[in-house]
C-alpha cells in the first residue's frame, strides 16, 4: 500500500512538472518568448519594402497575432508564410530556433545569401519552400536531418556545389525540386516520389531538356512521418497497459488522462475524435491539410441545411459550417466529380493545389473524400464577395468606396500573378469575375475557386467542348475554340474592373438606366465618347479620382481585347496598375486599333462582343460559380 502511494504521488509530481513545462515552454527565466526573439532577428536580416512585417514587435509576448505568423493550437509558430512579398535580404540563421516550425514559404521573393544551416535543426518541418529567390553557395548538408520533410523546393536559385549525401537519409519525400540552379556533381539516391533537377548544366548537360524530371512511384497516403505517429500512438497504448498493471496506478492514470483529455480539449481545439471510416483514425493530416470526416461536415452544416447555403455555383454550393471547436468555415460540396478518379488522386491533387500559397489567394484548410462524396473546407469570409458587397452600404457610405475599389483590383492582380507567373505547375482560373473575390474582415481581395478548374478539368485536354465560365465574363477565344489560357483570365481581370468601376453585372446590366446587353460594350461606347463619368458606379455619389477611373478603365480595355496575343500579362497589368507603362502601352494599343483576331477566320469580325456571344459555335453553359461564403 505504501509503494502504491509513493507511486501515486510519483505520478502526480510528474504531471505537475509537465504541466509546469507546457505553459513555459517558449519563455525564458526572464519571460523573454524565445520565438519572438528568433521573429525579430529574421525580419532584422530582410529587406521589407512593402512594411508586411511591420506588426512584428520585440516588446510582443506572443508572435501569433503577427501577420505571416500560423501558430499551433498549444501557442507555438508552426508556419512562416512569406511568399510573393518582394522581400530582399538575407535569412537568419536564427530561424532555427523556431523550433516548432513545420512550414516555411518563402518563395518568390529575392531572398539572398546562403541557405543557413540552422534550417536543419527544425526537426517537425514538412515544408521548405525556398523557390524562386536569389541563394547561392552550397545546399546545407544538414538538411539531411529533417527526418519529416514531405516537400522541398530550391529550385530557381543560385545554389552551387554537389547535392548532399545526407538528403538520402530523408525517407518520407514527395517533392524534391532542385531545378534550375548551378549544381554539380553526382546525384544521391533521393528517395522523392516526384524529382525534378532540370536546369543544372553540370549535371545535365547544356541543355536542359537532357535531364527529365524524375517521376519515381505513385503517392501514397499516409505518409510515413504520419504513419510513425500512428505507430507511436500504438506504442504509447501498450505502455499505458503495462502501467496499469497495479490497480492504484490504474486509477491514478485514468484520473491524469482525463485531466490531459480536458486541458488539450482547452487549449488544442482542432483535435477531432469523429472520424471517416475509411482511414486509419490515427491519421488526420495529409500533407498540411486536415481530412475531416463526411459525418462532422454534415453536422457542422446541420445536414447541408438551405439556410447555411453561402453560395451556388457550376462546382458546387458552398455552405456556412460550424466545427466541434466552434470556428466557422466555408464548406464546399463538389458536384459532377467522377469517382472513378480515386479518393487517392483526388486527395494528391488537393494537396498540390493547396501549396498555391498567397495573401490574395483563398486558402484551403481541409477536405473531405469518401466514395460518392468530394468536399473542400476554406475559411470563412466574413464580407462575402466583391459582386455581394457593391451596392451595400455601411453607416451611410458605400461598403465599397473608391479606394477600397482600387485596393481590390491590386490584390486580385497579385493573386493572379503569381497563379500564372509564379505557381509550379500554372493555374488558370477561368471564371474571374466579382462573385469569386472574396473578402476578409479588412476588406482585402482573396481570389476563390482558382483550383477547382485544373481539379475538376484535369482529365481534358487544352481544348474542351464544356465551356465553364460566366456569359459575359468568358473570352472570346474560348467561346469560340473552348480553349482557355492564362489571357482567358486576363480578360476576365477587365471585366472585373468594369464590375468595380460601375457596379453593374457584365450582363443585361442597365435596365435602371435603360441600357440593355453588354457591359463591355456600353463602357467602349462611353470611352468612345469621352463620357467617363457617366460609367462610375451611382452608389460613389462622385467620390473618386477622374483621373484614376479613367486609367482603370484605359487597363480594362487593354485587358479585353478581342485578340488574346494584344492583351498584356498579368504582371503588365500589376505594373500598369501600379502606375508603371500604362501610358505606353494604351498609346501603342491606339495605334493598332483594327484588331484581327486569329482563332476567328471570317474576313469581318464582330465589333461588338454581344455579337459575338450569339455567334458562339459552343454551347455555353452561363454558370454562376461561385456567391459569397
Amino acid at each position: 500500500m505504501e509503494h502504491c502511494c509513493s507511486l501515486v504521488f510519483w505520478i502526480l509530481g510528474l504531471l505537475l512538472l509537465v504541466l509546469m513545462e507546457i505553459s513555459s515552454a517558449a519563455l525564458s527565466p526572464s519571460g523573454i518568448n524565445f520565438e519572438v526573439v528568433a521573429l525579430i532577428k529574421i525580419k532584422d536580416e530582410l529587406n521589407d519594402p512593402h512594411n508586411v512585417l511591420e506588426n512584428w514587435d520585440i516588446n510582443s509576448v506572443d508572435p501569433c497575432s503577427w501577420g505571416m505568423i500560423t501558430c499551433s493550437p498549444d501557442g507555438f509558430v508552426s508556419a512562416l508564410g512569406l511568399p510573393s512579398q518582394n522581400l530582399s535580404g538575407t535569412l537568419s540563421p536564427w530561424i532555427g530556433n523556431l523550433t516548432n516550425l513545420q512550414y516555411v514559404y518563402l518563395q518568390n521573393n529575392s531572398i539572398s545569401g546562403q541557405i543557413p544551416a540552422a534550417i536543419g535543426s527544425l526537426e517537425k518541418l514538412l515544408t521548405l519552400d525556398l523557390s524562386n529567390n536569389a541563394f547561392s553557395g552550397d545546399i546545407p548538408n544538414s538538411l539531411g536531418d529533417l527526418k519529416n520533410l514531405n516537400y522541398l523546393r530550391l529550385n530557381n536559385n543560385s545554389l552551387t556545389g554537389a547535392c548532399p549525401q545526407s538528403l538520402s537519409n530523408i525517407g518520407g519525400l514527395t517533392l524534391v525540386d532542385l531545378s534550375y540552379n548551378n549544381l554539380n556533381g553526382s546525384l544521391p539516391r533521393i528517395s522523392a516520389r516526384t524529382l525534378k533537377i532540370v536546369g543544372n548544366p553540370l549535371i545535365c548537360g547544356p541543355k536542359a531538356n537532357n535531364c527529365s524530371t524524375v517521376l519515381p512511384e505513385p503517392l501514397s497516403f499516409p505518409p510515413d512521418a504520419l504513419r510513425a505517429q500512428s505507430d507511436s500512438g500504438k506504442k504509447s497504448y501498450h505502455v499505458a497497459l503495462a502501467f496499469g498493471a497495479s490497480f492504484g496506478a490504474a486509477f491514478v492514470i485514468v484520473i491524469i488522462v482525463g485531466f490531459l483529455a480536458w486541458w488539450r480539449y482547452r487549449h488544442n481545439k482542432q483535435i477531432f475524435f469523429d472520424v471517416n471510416e475509411h482511414y486509419d483514425p490515427e491519421v488526420r493530416l495529409v500533407g498540411h491539410l486536415k481530412r475531416f470526416s463526411f459525418k462532422e461536415l454534415r453536422a457542422a452544416t446541420d445536414h447541408f441545411n438551405s439556410r447555411n447555403i453561402l453560395g451556388r455555383g457550376g462546382f458546387g454550393i458552398v455552405y456556412k459550417a460550424s466545427l466541434n471547436d466552434g470556428s466557422v468555415v466555408a464548406v464546399k460540396r463538389l458536384k459532377d466529380y467522377s469517382a472513378a478518379a480515386g479518393e487517392i488522386q483526388f486527395q494528391t491533387e488537393v494537396e498540390t493545389i493547396s501549396l498555391a500559397v498567397h495573401r490574395n489567394l483563398l486558402r484551403l484548410k481541409g477536405f473531405c473524400s469518401t466514395q460518392n462524396e468530394r468536399l473542400l473546407v476554406y475559411p470563412y469570409m466574413s464580407n462575402g464577395s466583391v459582386a455581394s458587397r457593391l451596392k451595400d452600404h455601411i453607416h451611410g457610405r458605400p461598403a465599397l468606396d473608391w479606394t477600397r475599389r482600387k485596393r481590390i483590383a491590386l490584390g486580385t492582380a497579385r493573386g493572379l500573378v503569381y497563379l500564372h507567373e509564379q505557381c509550379d505547375p500554372k493555374i488558370i482560373h477561368r471564371d474571374v469575375k466579382a462573385a469569386n473575390i472574396l473578402l476578409d474582415e479588412d476588406f482585402e481581395a482573396v481570389v476563390g475557386d482558382f483550383g477547382l478548374a485544373k481539379l475538376l478539368d484535369h482529365r481534358d485536354s487544352h481544348v474542351t467542348t464544356a465551356v465553364r465560365g460566366t456569359v459575359g465574363h468568358i473570352a472570346p477565344e474560348y467561346l469560340s475554340t473552348g480553349q482557355s489560357s492564362e489571357k482567358t483570365d486576363v480578360f476576365g481581370f477587365g471585366i472585373l474592373l468594369l464590375e468595380l468601376i460601375t457596379g453593374h453585372k457584365a450582363l443585361d446590366f442597365g435596365r435602371e438606366t435603360n441600357q440593355k446587353g453588354v457591359m463591355l460594350d456600353w463602357v467602349k461606347k462611353l470611352h468612345q465618347e469621352g463620357r467617363l463619368s457617366q460609367m462610375a458606379d451611382k452608389v460613389l455619389k462622385g467620390n473618386f479620382d477622374l483621373v484614376e477611373l479613367e486609367e482603370m478603365v484605359q487597363v480594362a480595355l487593354l485587358c479585353t481585347q478581342f485578340n488574346p496575343t494584344t492583351r498584356p500579362k498579368m504582371s503588365e497589368v500589376l505594373k500598369m496598375l501600379e502606375g508603371d507603362g500604362l501610358a505606353e502601352r494604351w498609346e501603342a494599343s491606339q495605334s493598332q486599333r483594327i484588331e484581327t483576331p486569329r482563332f476567328r477566320s471570317c474576313e469581318n469580325p464582330p465589333q461588338r462582343y454581344a455579337d459575338l456571344i450569339e455567334e458562339s459555335s459552343l454551347i455555353v453553359e452561363a454558370m454562376e460559380l461561385s456567391g459569397p461564403r
